[in-house]
């Protein structure tokens, strides 16, 4: 007999996620991905300025700031063919990367990583022995006998002090739960380490980015960064000296800690190679520009079709025909109405809500279902790894053989890339991406430093606004996946916006022609050893990382009522 699981909210995401799935004989037979807020921001922009929507649709999200500002800046310079100063373009990508590094450190080890680790267990570990596998696989200066005796006994003490303290809520003990407890301590040894490791990325932003969240540098044209080689009150080489010791230092823990760890849990989880297949249209778009029309960049995009990078269909610049005419969003099981039916393309689109409440069979979403040419796409960081491989990118190729070659020793069989399509290969595909961006980090410092040295010192160009009609898309490959924003600008002023971001392609509701989206269908045949203890569902939803603010914003109702619900 089928049971109705319901998890609300999905915790250790960002934004209000509910997850449904009806289990049958231990395993998932039907799932559901719905929003549980409403999406906004697009009314707030209607009528401004385009020059102040970077600053605006930053605040979809308190964590993806940056990425809506820069793809924002993005739009409204590619609607007015508008270049960008190459300083300001190397700047741009130190924050994009910085950024990207931070998120990927802290979605593993904070967000998700306790779906695999058993936190109780590490009580059970010997820190000598922890200490000598670690130094068996890593560098890593902190894998020392006296580093994971201090985790044990810190580990102690919250126990016997009543309480975990920062690892109370976990399924301890679930079947499902497979590291040994000398893993689990280890495990837990880096997830301290990396609440301050994380920091590195973050200084990195708020000194290029004026602060974080929400950077104050950016501007339509490029960056409000003055640059000098001895004035204290810019952006001085003395504080780029700074950045790239903290891009060593990141550098060193994403690839003799974060790389070998998530190939650790692939090894001891391997059936899960097997799990969370789902949606296997590839979307990513490239990024990390070079030249100041964005028609080169460090990284490439593309799509793929079922799961065949052998047919990849290249993505190539901004303002790129294939992508911009295979963008839609549908909302037959949202919580909006199109007036003139749909799907929509961004440019065309509507932000009109209908709320019904949750209707397993129509409307049970406040995420519209996004479309490539009319079918469903996963985006993030395994549709990144897979383009890069299938557009021979060597980078991506190093690290990815690298990440099988050491899963296939722990795990004492080969393997292969197939086992990349499932919840514990986006896992490692997001390790291959921060290896990747790290090696970029090192690499945007010293085109910058270089550029600066040849008396290049420009950040800005100044943009004008024609009285007609123009349309403009920014496209970026944030930390969950390809980010998009549309305008039409009108006279100057915000005719339309639309954002099309990585959480909506993921964790949409089922399209206009009922297929379900990535989250839905990567749900389905997952085990299930206890439905009143569903770990095995928030495993492979935590696999996307979820962020439901960014898919979902919120709306300003100070001068007009623009939805009521009534709660019973």
């Amino acid at each position: 007999m089928s049971k109705r699981v319901t998890i609300d909210p999905i915790t250790r995401i960002e934004g209000h996620l509910r997850i449904d799935v009806d289990v049958d004989g231990g395993r998932v037979k039907k799932a559901w991905s719905s929003g549980q807020m409403w999406r906004g921001v697009e009314l707030i922009l209607l009528g401004r300025d385009p020059r102040d929507a970077w600053a605006i649709t930053q605040r979809i999200c308190g964590v993806c700031t940056t990425v809506h500002a820069i793809t924002s800046v993005r739009a409204v310079e590619n609607a007015l063919k508008l270049e960008v100063p190459l300083n300001a373009q190397f700047i741009r990508n130190l924050i994009i990367l910085a950024h990207s590094v931070h998120d990927f450190i802290v979605h593993f080890y904070h967000l998700s990583a306790l779906d695999w680790v058993d936190v109780t267990s590490s009580l059970k570990a010997d820190p000598d022995k922890t200490a000598a596998l670690a130094e068996s696989l890593s560098s890593w200066h902190l894998n020392s006998k006296h580093e994971m005796r201090k985790t044990h006994e810190r580990l102690k003490n919250f126990v016997n002090g009543g309480q975990l303290g920062i690892f109370t809520n976990g399924y301890w003990g679930h079947p499902a739960m497979k590291l040994p407890p000398e893993v689990n301590l280890l495990a837990v040894a880096h997830y301290l380490q990396a609440l301050e490791v994380q920091r590195k990325a973050n200084k990195i932003v708020s000194i290029l980015g004026s602060k974080t969240p929400h950077i104050q540098n950016v501007a339509v044209g490029g960056v409000a960064n003055p640059l000098a080689t001895d004035s204290q009150a810019v952006l001085t080489v003395e504080r780029l000296m700074a950045i790239k010791g903290w891009i060593d230092e990141l550098a060193d823990f994403v690839k003799n800690v974060y790389l070998i760890d998530v190939a650790a849990v692939g090894a001891f989880y391997a059936d899960w190679t097997k799990v969370g297949r789902g949606v296997t249209n590839y979307l990513s778009v490239p990024d990390i520009p070079l030249d100041t029309k964005g028609t080169q960049f460090a990284f490439p995009g593309g799509y793929i079709e079922a799961g065949d990078i052998g047919k990849q269909k290249p993505i190539k610049a901004f303002g790129d025909d294939y992508w911009v005419k295979g963008v839609e969003e549908a909302v037959k099981h949202s919580w909006y109405d199109y007036s003139k039916g749909g799907p929509l393309h961004p440019y065309s689109g509507e932000t009109k809500p209908n709320y019904t409440d949750f209707k397993d069979d129509a409307k049970y979403s406040w995420l519209k279902s996004p479309t490539f040419y009319g079918k469903p796409a996963q985006v993030g960081p395994l549709a990144r790894v897979l383009n890069g491989l299938a557009a021979g990118h060597e980078p991506t190729k190093k690290y990815a053989t690298a990440a099988l070659d050491t899963v296939s020793a722990l795990a004492k069989t080969k393997v292969g890339l197939d086992a990349m399509h499932s919840t514990i290969g986006r896992h490692a595909a997001r390790a291959i991406s921060c290896c990747v961006n790290v090696d970029l980090l090192t690499q945007q410092w010293s085109a910058l430093i270089e550029n600066m040295g040849k008396g290049d010192l420009k950040t800005y160009n100044h943009p004008v606004f024609p009285k007609d009609e123009v349309m403009g898309v920014g496209f970026h490959e944030a930390p969950r996946g390809a980010l998009s924003h549309w305008v039409v600008i009108d006279n100057g002023k915000i005719k339309n916006y639309q954002c099309v971001v990585p959480s909506t392609w993921n964790a949409c509701p089922r399209n206009e022609k009922d297929e379900a989206g990535p989250y839905e269908a990567s749900l389905l045949d997952t085990p299930i050893a206890d439905p009143e203890k569903p770990l095995e569902v928030l495993r492979t939803v935590h696999s996307f990382d979820p962020c439901i603010a960014c898919a979902i914003h919120v709306t300003d109702t100070e001068n007009e009522t623009a939805i009521s619900v009534k709660a019973v």
